[in-house]
């Protein structure tokens, strides 16, 4: 069976694994607690942060452990939108975010925030202009992801930071990095981003590890409370051994990512040409999106019925983001690009890690003819 479904999780790279289990072994102290044990727990936990802020090009201090990026998201946007409530209950994010943002912007929008959502052309890509003209004196934040989890849209965070901040200084810019960090450059500061989120399951980490880049001088709502952990951000006891094997996930991530990128991007190339010259498909990535992920449709059929039949064939694929993928609806995100409604049904996401081969497309490409013509079989005996 080939994998091809890194968007939702990553193999653990074995250097990560090995880290854990000798962290769980040899380090399994609060690294609140103040005995001795407790301490060298701790020290592991501030190294870790030193880390996964030196990857990031930011300080220690403004690195936040979560559960996950699904956490770090609603910390970024609810934590921001209720302790800067008094500047104004505005909130600016896209047609296309990831459910744990759209969602939490839907709760505050349910208790009385304005939120705007700003739709992308058919590519999957925001206007930086539309964003920033969204933008009010009363705004709180801005959330725009740097790459679609869906389609592998990549947005441009350069110009919609400078933008934003032109338009309100005091909006903050929230990042959902997520499917970015290790294949695209991230620059932090030159999107002006006071918050950046990421996923270590994404990295070949650890799941149940989320990191939340959080700017010196930006502060937080608590959403958990009970300890002071986290620089009083996030409450309960950390998960040393995980968030050390993050740690290192996160590091190597980044160092390999210009080589991760050598790798992949020639076999993304082939793939979406193969995709483009099968007319039974429509394919909804852009040859600019981000290395890793391949997005394309099947009209004739719902996403799931084709992903299942790839399945049989020994290819392991996904229809959309794996938080969504049990939904039996369109994909909202291809019908915010102007997708009609058997398209955006239609959809199937494959994508792709530094262990797949040459080999492995040219596998991928026969079982994609072989499941077109199984499919056909089936739908003529219905007619």
């Amino acid at each position: 069976m080939l994998y091809w479904d890194y968007a939702a999780a990553t193999p653990p790279y074995e250097e990560v694994v090995q880290t854990m289990e000798q962290i769980m072994r040899l380090h399994y102290a609060n690294p609140s607690s103040l005995h001795r044990a407790g301490r060298d727990a701790e020290r592991l936990l501030a190294r870790s942060r030193e880390v996964c802020a030196a990857a990031l090009g930011a300080a220690p201090h403004e690195i936040l452990f979560t559960s996950g990026a699904t956490e770090s998201n609603n910390l970024a946007v609810k934590g921001a939108a209720l302790q800067y409530q008094g500047r104004g209950r505005h909130i600016v994010t896209t047609q296309i975010e990831h459910p744990s943002v759209y969602e939490s912007c839907q709760q505050l929008q349910s208790l009385g925030w304005e939120v705007t959502f700003v739709a992308p052309d058919s590519t999957g890509v925001v206007d930086p202009a539309g964003i920033a003209a969204a933008v009010r004196r009363d705004t709180v934040l801005v959330s725009v992801m740097h790459v679609n989890n869906e389609t592998g849209a990549v947005q441009p965070l350069k110009d919609i930071g400078r933008l934003v901040k032109a338009a309100n200084h005091r909006t903050l810019f929230h990042v959902d990095g997520v499917q970015g960090f290790g294949k695209l450059a991230t620059e932090l500061k030159e999107w002006q981003a006071d918050l950046y989120s990421l996923s270590a399951h994404k990295l070949r980490g650890p799941r149940g590890v989320g990191i939340l880049y959080v700017r010196e001088g930006v502060s937080l709502f608590p959403l958990l409370t009970g300890g002071s952990q986290e620089q009083g951000g996030r409450a309960g006891t950390e998960n040393v051994p995980a968030i050390v094997a993050s740690a290192k996930a996160v590091r190597m991530g980044a160092e390999n990512r210009e080589a991760y990128n050598k790798q992949i991007t020639p076999l993304r190339e082939r793939l979406l040409a193969f995709l483009s010259g099968v007319p039974e498909f429509t394919v909804n990535s852009s040859r600019d999106g981000a290395p890793h992920i391949v997005h394309f449709s099947y009209p004739a059929v719902n996403g799931e019925v084709m992903a299942r039949k790839l399945e049989e064939l020994g290819m392991t694929v996904s229809t959309r983001s794996a938080c969504s993928s049990r939904l039996a609806e369109p994909s909202r995100i291809l019908l915010a690009m102007g997708r009609d409604a058997a398209v955006a049904l239609g959809g199937v996401r494959i994508s792709l890690g530094d262990a797949h081969t040459q080999a492995d497309i040219e596998a991928l490409e026969q079982a994609l003819l072989s499941a077109v013509q199984a499919l056909k079989i089936v739908e003529r005996g219905r007619d």
